[in-house]
């Protein structure tokens, strides 16, 4: 198949253009050319804004494609300029939305393609709900052979997959293991999570790809295995050989105390236990199965921050921060012990 992917060398499109390219595929990739050392050999770049229009319409002049991936379309803006684009270029078109976008609170831990969509915490879900509604209506009329992809929390080498981190990512979490210090851990940790390896997601991501099944659907992309977040945490802990001092606060009240968007990262998003439901993911591309177990991709990731140092940015005022609600909460303690008084 020719593949054009709009992105390809982010968190989950590095990955789905070595799968389509281990699979056999021509893929094109229109990005900025900020990444090059993440695009992969053998894809044809176009070095384009994709924003900038006419460059884009210029450079696909005369090319057709059996499917056109989006990875950074946020809002329905950005898929109008896909629509006028790509109609009539492409086979099949395929919108990365997101779990955030079911509803939160949720009624059931149970997520499905039919779990209805509305988060009032989150301006990101929102967008992409809108997103979707947009392509869905375009498939309606006839307009756009639209598919919807769903993943949830997605990680590969880059990054550590965390819930409470800084401006600067996830590293300064681990720094704070590695130096004993307490990490904070939203609510009791016990809440329901699922982490799916990247290299997991493009196997699913390819095989939707030109499958005549998913056009007009949606799909969500994510692995059957569920942990709890103090496990998350604790197998982090563990691939850097050190101990987790974890200390639990209250998501709404990082919510109503951080300086950073807690709110939607966590009421809106993280705070809530989430189990999917791949059946369907299933039926479409028979076979598939996410391999990459936590404990042992986390392992990888640790493995290649700790040999990259691109990937260990430091973030003192997040740091400051973490150590201010550690000495909040251990005053609280004490002043609330029964003991003490």
């Amino acid at each position: 198949m020719k593949l054009l992917f709009i992105g390809g060398t982010g968190t989950i499109s590095t990955a789905v253009s070595a799968a389509a390219l281990a699979a056999g595929h021509e893929l094109y990739l229109i990005n900025r050319g900020n990444r090059n050392s993440r695009v992969p050999e053998g894809a044809v770049s176009l070095t384009a804004d994709i924003n900038s229009e006419q460059q884009v319409a210029a450079l696909i002049d005369g090319l057709e494609f059996d499917a056109v991936a989006d990875f950074i379309a946020f809002v329905p803006a950005h898929l109008e300029r896909d629509y006028r684009l790509f109609r009539g270029r492409t086979r099949q078109f395929i919108f990365i939305s997101s779990a955030s976008t079911c509803r939160k609170p949720p009624a059931d831990y149970r997520i499905s393609e039919a779990t209805p969509l509305a988060n009032p915490y989150s301006q990101y879900a929102r967008d992409k709900i809108a997103c979707e509604e947009y392509l869905l209506s375009l498939y309606r009329r006839g307009l756009f052979p639209a598919t919807i992809v769903r993943p949830s929390h997605t990680y590969c080498e880059l990054a550590a997959p965390v819930a409470v981190r800084g401006a600067n990512g996830s590293w300064q979490v681990l720094q704070r293991m590695l130096e004993r210090k307490p990490v904070i851990i939203h609510g009791d940790g016990t809440s329901l999570w699922t982490m799916t390896h990247s290299r997991d997601f493009a196997q699913a991501f390819i095989g939707l790809t030109g499958n005549i099944h998913a056009i007009g659907e949606t799909v969500q992309i994510t692995s059957d295995e569920v942990l709890t977040w103090n496990q998350i945490y604790e197998c982090t802990a563990q691939a850097l050989h050190v101990p987790l001092n974890a200390l639990h606060v209250p998501s709404e009240l990082l919510a109503a105390c951080s300086p950073y968007d807690y709110t939607a990262n966590l009421l809106g998003d993280k705070a809530h236990s989430l189990v999917f439901d791949n059946t369907k993911l299933k039926r479409m591309v028979p076979g598939f199965t996410a391999t990459v177990r936590f404990d042992r991709g986390i392992r990888e990731t640790v493995d290649y921050i700790l040999s990259h140092k691109e990937c260990r940015p430091a973030d003192e005022a997040f740091d400051a921060w973490c150590d201010r609600v550690v000495s909040v909460m251990q005053h609280a303690a004490g002043v609330l012990n029964p003991n003490a008084l």
